[in-house]
């Protein structure tokens, strides 16, 4: 955890161990329901406003009743209060980190790309966190190359043909790490990451999604007339970020600061380190196990 003033900041991971569907609410194309996207790069993310929310279903459940007014001080008073008090937590967007792509060489990569890592790079400062800088190697890549820690050669991924080159990336597999919760992720990270130029990560996160047909039955077992619908998902092993910040509390006459703010988010994944993001979660989708804040003390 880091201070800055008056705030506290932090920065967690979610790695999706079961499809997600963070809905747009709106059909585009022949995908009745897209998922949520960055409107500038088409990246697939999940808009703060829908993690804050599941981070407060999630205090709600794990919190006795006589801790509902420190939900309040963190999250905000309900809807028919909302103007007595702002909450203390700023919850940024869930940002992409590494995709998961099919491969003819292996089961899948994670693929990132240069301004992925820049990027977190960036948040990592704003929320004085430290980062190491990338490798000059990643800074530079080419359209047609993907970097690898071992075993260069060619490289399929989905249909397309990369020349992979063995580059130092161990700076960037150490912070991954940090956020990636397996007890495997070195390891993992060492075998399947990939790092591809920006125009074709953008391609990428655009055709590599799953889309799923989905129908609707009538009682005899028979499809309802009209009823079949295309939803896009974020496949499992999904890797993203979130950027938090806390302010001390809100409330008139409070004098909570802003690291037990944040210290009381953190507490919610100490047993139990999941978090339900977005649509069809009586279907088993939108399981994310989250990391410990990465910089924490």
């Amino acid at each position: 955890m880091s201070t800055q003033g008056a705030r506290a900041n932090a920065m967690i991971g979610l790695y999706t161990e079961t499809s997600l569907h963070a809905g747009m609410g709106q059909s585009t194309g022949v995908v009745d329901l897209p998922i949520q996207r960055e409107g500038h790069n088409g990246w697939p993310c999940v808009f703060g406003s829908g993690v804050k929310g599941a981070l407060r279903a999630k205090a709600a459940e794990e919190t006795e009743q006589d801790e509902e007014k420190l939900i309040e001080l963190v999250f905000g008073p309900d809807t028919n209060n909302a103007s007595e008090h702002a909450g203390s937590l700023s919850v940024g967007d869930a940002r992409l980190l590494l995709m998961p792509i099919r491969s003819l060489t292996s089961s899948f990569k994670w693929v990132t790309c240069p301004e992925a890592l820049a990027r977190l790079k960036r948040d990592a400062e704003r929320l004085g966190i430290e980062m190491p800088a990338l490798p000059e190697s990643v800074k530079t890549i080419q359209a047609s190359q993907a970097l690898v820690p071992e075993r260069a050669g060619d490289l399929f991924l989905e249909e397309y043909l990369f020349e992979s080159e063995i580059s130092d990336l161990s700076a960037v597999i150490a912070v991954l790490t940090k956020l990636l919760t397996r007890d495997d992720a070195e390891q993992a990270l060492q075998e399947r990451l990939v790092v591809i130029s920006n125009d074709m990560f953008a391609h990428l996160c655009q055709h590599g999604t799953p889309v799923n047909a989905h129908i609707r039955l009538e009682e005899n077992k028979t499809v309802a007339t009209g009823a079949l619908w295309y939803e896009e998902t974020l496949p499992p092993d999904t890797l993203l970020y979130v950027p938090l910040s806390a302010a001390p509390a809100r409330r008139k006459e409070a004098t909570q600061p802003a690291d037990a703010m944040l210290g009381f988010v953190s507490t919610l994944f100490a047993t139990k380190p999941w978090l339900q993001l977005g649509g069809n979660e009586t279907v088993g989708m939108g399981w994310c196990r989250v990391s410990e804040m990465l910089g924490a003390e």
